[in-house]
């Protein structure tokens, strides 16, 4: 329901797109983490509770300007209990959800103009009891947090707005039963897994084995703390966004002929690796398991001065993966040369890698228009010209 409020209810997108963490319970807009002071000048949190009068199916307005409360009576700093409130017993009977709101006490503070609309309410109400907590504390009720029934859908710990805000929920669903697997963190592994971080799929896992050293850190996206440095990279890309959504796995392993156990349930990965006889078993396992999967790869060198090459983004269908295999557009054996091959790898290349990569995923799922489908896509950087490989090509 609360998504439907929010995208017919101008005020109430404006307390979600602020950072109130909003909810809506038994007919009443419920607002959590308000935090207050108790008699001792202790920090509590509680929640405001306000009755929804429904215009229509979807639109609401306010019914008077009282709201009811889920905590004690709050104090200002002085010690006592903040006056203008109309503090009065009060209880409403809302529904258990986690975490249990539990109403005792409702509040009456009318503005001479009155309230416009149920921003404008809440602001006054948490500026009123919040205003001494956030002053003693340095805290904020702007936490962005989800709860109820937002959380039960989604697999994103803070509200998704971009979807809300773009009108494009109906789009996303096509994520909502994806289980998703990347196979090296590297480069251009390490920009597809925070782009996949940020794509609602149900379930997201990384696998590399190898440390997280300085020049890893120049071509991966985020901040980079110096106790990373030479911690296994599943463990620091798990830290760096374990705050952000559920359903992450990220291990320390390599995923070779023999990780049947670790893709079981994948419905798609990404194969993003550079080595060729590692590619060929890690290929040869997803088409035995009949994953549809994408392998990526640049191939860079510097010619008169300048760096020139190209990315490429291979598409295996899992009905199609022995034919494309066939086609050798992916590189299975390692060069004799290996050990002396400079491996030229730029951020803005590993990313710009990853994002033809993810953007062909997201056509494969009908996310994005696919006028043309291919399976095999080269950018070449010298003339910014793609190359296309496709059945009707």
């Amino acid at each position: 329901m609360l998504p439907t409020l929010v995208s017919r209810n101008h005020d109430i997108r404006r307390l979600v797109e602020r950072g109130y963490a909003v909810t809506f319970d038994s007919n009443y807009l419920v607002v959590r983490d308000i935090p207050y002071l108790d008699e001792q000048r202790a920090l509590k949190w509680g929640a405001i509770a306000t009755l929804l009068v429904f215009i229509d199916e979807a639109r609401v307005q306010q019914q008077n300007h009282q709201v009811s409360f889920a905590g004690g009576v709050p104090h200002g700093l002085d010690g006592r209990p903040i006056p203008n409130l109309g503090d009065t017993p009060h209880s409403v009977p809302l529904s258990k959800t986690e975490p249990l709101v539990t109403v005792e006490r409702q509040f009456s503070n009318k503005p001479n103009d009155d309230y416009v609309d149920f921003f404008d309410k809440i602001e006054r109400y948490v500026a009123i009891i919040s205003g001494p907590a956030m002053e003693l504390y340095d805290v904020t009720p702007l936490t962005f947090h989800v709860y109820g029934e937002g959380a039960d859908n989604s697999v994103f710990k803070f509200r998704d707005m971009l979807t809300a805000r773009a009108e494009i929920s109906d789009l996303a669903a096509a994520f909502r039963d994806e289980i998703v697997a990347i196979i090296g963190l590297g480069g251009t592994g390490g920009y597809v897994l925070d782009f996949m971080v940020k794509t609602p799929t149900r379930e997201v896992r990384g696998y590399d084995a190898d440390g997280y050293h300085v020049h890893n850190a120049y071509r991966s996206p985020g901040r980079l703390d110096v106790a990373e440095l030479g911690l296994p990279k599943a463990e620091v890309f798990a830290a760096r966004y374990e705050n952000f959504r559920h359903g992450l796995k990220i291990e320390t392993k390599f995923i070779d002929a023999d990780s049947h156990e670790e893709l079981d349930g994948v419905t798609f990965a990404f194969v993003c690796v550079d080595k060729g006889t590692a590619r060929a078993a890690i290929i040869d396992l997803l088409i035995a398991k009949g994953i549809s999967f994408i392998d990526v790869g640049m191939g860079l060198a510097r010619r008169n001065g300048s760096i020139k090459g190209s990315m490429r983004v291979t598409h295996f269908p899992r009905d199609r993966g022995a034919e494309i295999k066939a086609m050798q557009l992916a590189p299975t054996h390692d060069a004799q040369d290996d050990i002396y091959k400079a491996n030229i790898q730029i951020a803005e290349l590993n990313a710009l890698n990853a994002s033809l990569a993810v953007i062909l995923y997201k056509k494969h799922l009908g996310f994005y228009v696919d006028d043309e489908p291919l399976y095999n896509l080269l950018f070449e950087l010298g003339d910014m010209h793609a190359v296309r490989q496709g059945d009707e090509d």
